[in-house]
């Protein structure tokens, strides 16, 4: 009787634990599926400190400024001239998202709030802040032109209405990130809900070639790139320039870290 018990246990804990396997094995096979699929657009990486996930994006040449045969631009979108980036970088998927900057801050400034939503009313400075507490930089601005073309040379990577959000169909208030389709680095809302802070001063574009560029040694205003829920179809653009002077201020500022 007592033999006959024991191999009734000792069944029952072989069938669990071949239920558990099994469950293990297809928690890592979704899991594998999953990280494939984002790792589709190329190599990623969650930063520990914000939660965020980061893209890399390789060295390359690419023509910064007005885009050929775009009717759009303005003048300080001019001369297009080339830039060299000699060094590959890490830069947000998505815009600093409310969740992560709350984590991160302890504070979200945000008009409009949302967990996933991006963080706006943020001044250059606190953009700056952040990336520097979650070890990181903000993009300079020939980094963020360079990632947010996609390896495209048009004035955007897709039709405005399925890659960004702004006037005409954002009515009047930023989204959740990622909702629209990303550029073929994997990269979202590069051209709408919220425009981003980067690195450089504000200046004229020089025509000579450039190698690393980052902007003038001083100035008076910091530039924002990219379209917000408050732009026009115009502004969503690839070399769209603007700065922290005029229009409607930090309700459309957000941003996105990078890293070395």
């Amino acid at each position: 009787m007592r033999i006959a018990c024991r191999q009734r246990a000792h069944g029952r804990l072989g069938q669990l634990w071949l239920l558990s396997m099994a469950v293990l094995v297809a928690v890592f096979a979704w899991r594998g599926a999953e990280a494939s699929r984002v790792a589709g657009y190329g190599q990623t990486k969650v930063n520990p400190y914000d939660g965020l996930r980061y893209v890399r994006i390789s060295p390359g040449t690419f023509r910064m400024g007005c885009s050929p045969d775009d009717s759009e631009c303005f003048d300080d979108e001019k001369p297009a001239h080339a830039v060299t980036l000699t060094k590959g970088f890490w830069i947000g998927q998505t815009p600093v998202t409310q969740a992560a900057y709350s984590k991160v801050v302890g504070a979200n400034p945000s008009t409009y709030h949302g967990a996933q939503l991006p963080v706006e009313e943020v001044t250059w400075d606190d953009a700056k802040a952040y990336c520097d507490r979650v070890q990181m930089r903000l993009p300079t601005e020939a980094e963020w032109e360079y990632a947010a073309r996609g390896g495209a040379t048009g004035s955007r990577y897709g039709p405005p209405d399925r890659i960004a959000w702004y006037n005409d169909n954002a009515q009047s208030m930023t989204h959740e990130v990622a909702q629209k389709q990303p550029n073929a680095y994997g990269v979202y809302d590069m051209l709408g809900n919220v425009r981003e802070w980067v690195a450089d001063w504000y200046g004229p574009y020089g025509s000579a070639a450039a190698v690393d560029p980052t902007g003038p040694s001083t100035g008076k205003l910091r530039v924002g790139r990219g379209g917000s829920w408050y732009d026009s179809e115009e502004i969503a653009r690839v070399s769209g320039r603007s700065t922290n002077g005029g229009g409607c201020g930090p309700a459309c500022h957000g941003f996105r870290c990078a890293a070395n």
